[in-house]
């Protein structure tokens, strides 16, 4: 497989983060989030980004996740994506997201 045929594989979409709240059962620390992706519908993560980002100011925010990787139960909680991100020189992960607004549920290429 080529690697633009490995990309195409995953499927990145653009979501809006309508709710953010401590994930207080799982092992790390960690947000249960409620996601909006347009015509995909809402869909629900666990990620560990409370190094940097607090509940309230993570709604509204856009984000990029991998849509189709499957469902995992974090601590009895639905990850249905994989919110995307990359760590700074300190560790700490920081979230990918488009530069301006664009259509929840649009695909990143």
């Amino acid at each position: 497989m080529d690697p633009l045929q490995a990309f195409q594989v995953l499927d990145v979409r653009v979501g809006r983060i309508l709710k953010a709240e401590p994930h207080e059962k799982a092992r790390k620390p960690s947000y249960r989030l409620w996601i909006d992706f347009g015509p995909l519908g809402v869909k629900t993560s666990s990620a560990q980004i409370t190094d940097l980002y607090r509940p309230e100011a993570l709604t509204g925010r856009l984000v990029v996740a991998a849509v189709n990787l499957g469902v995992r139960s974090i601590a009895g909680f639905p990850s249905e994506v994989l919110v995307l991100g990359v760590r700074d020189e300190e560790g700490r992960v920081v979230l990918l997201a488009p530069e301006r607004e664009v259509p929840l549920g649009e695909k990143v290429f």
